[in-house]
């Protein structure tokens, strides 16, 4: 009961490193209420600034797509308990992200910048690129994702049971809402500098990358339910409704065959 509490302990820790760091992005990306964001700080060389920005970038991408992949979870889960695995994968998800905000270095330069009703758009549709990302995590199983589920099973004696696939709310127009309201959190400012889009176009090229991995596994897991899904479901541009449902009715018939 000592361990069980213990990896609870841990789990719920875990956690809140993660919200801390999603709140603090929130300030980051946004310049906003936070002591170090996308453009504050003293400028240096464009090239080392370059360098290090797309450093600690990769660093995030290589430590968040190897950790969630099925092969390493196996061999990772040899040195880490299973229920604490996903809590792990969080808090190191989390620590390059801080070491990302820490080190970044602003570069200067304006891509564009608008005010008045252009601004506030913006900043709308910023806002429900974050309240989208959280949004879709609960719409599947937010406390699955962050590991604090497994914790609180493991605390009281239970064995995990993986999330049954289904397709809630968004998920029925896009199969990735949430890369959808990290986009749009990303490029939805009124001020556009050259750091942000440095950041704005590697992520991109991130998401866009991470998304064929994760329908892999997502396939693998999930079988002809997710083809099916796959075949019917746009992967992040909503279609008109009549062509997604032209899209299901062929998807289900060639199933059937």
């Amino acid at each position: 009961m000592i361990k069980r509490s213990a990896a609870f302990a841990y789990g719920i820790a875990c956690y809140a490193v993660f919200f801390a760091t999603f709140l603090y992005a929130i300030g980051f990306v946004g310049n906003l209420v936070v002591p170090k964001s996308m453009d504050s700080g003293r400028e240096g060389p464009l090239g080392s600034a370059l360098l290090v920005n797309l450093a600690l970038l990769g660093l995030f991408a290589v430590q968040h797509s190897v950790m969630a992949r099925p092969a390493f979870k196996r061999a990772w889960q040899r040195l880490v308990p299973e229920p604490v695995e996903r809590s792990t994968y969080v808090l190191a998800s989390s620590l390059a992200l801080l070491l990302l905000f820490w080190q970044w270095r602003p570069i200067g330069g304006m891509v564009w910048s608008v005010r008045g009703p252009l601004a506030t758009v913006a900043h709308i549709v910023g806002a429900a690129g974050w309240l989208t990302v959280l949004g879709s995590t609960f719409l599947l199983n937010h406390f699955d994702l962050f590991g604090l589920r497994q914790v609180w099973l493991h605390l009281r004696g239970k064995p995990y049971t993986p999330i049954v696939f289904r397709a809630p709310g968004p998920y029925r127009f896009v199969r990735h809402p949430l890369y959808v309201g990290w986009l749009l959190a990303f490029w939805a400012t009124p001020t556009m500098t050259a750091a942000h889009l440095v950041f704005a176009l590697a992520t991109t090229g991130y998401i866009l990358g991470a998304i064929q991995l994760e329908e892999r596994d997502l396939l693998a897991a999930h079988g002809e339910s997710y083809r099916r899904y796959r075949d019917a479901v746009p992967m992040l541009v909503p279609r008109p409704r009549w062509r997604v449902d032209a899209t299901a009715v062929r998807s289900t018939a060639a199933a059937r065959r």
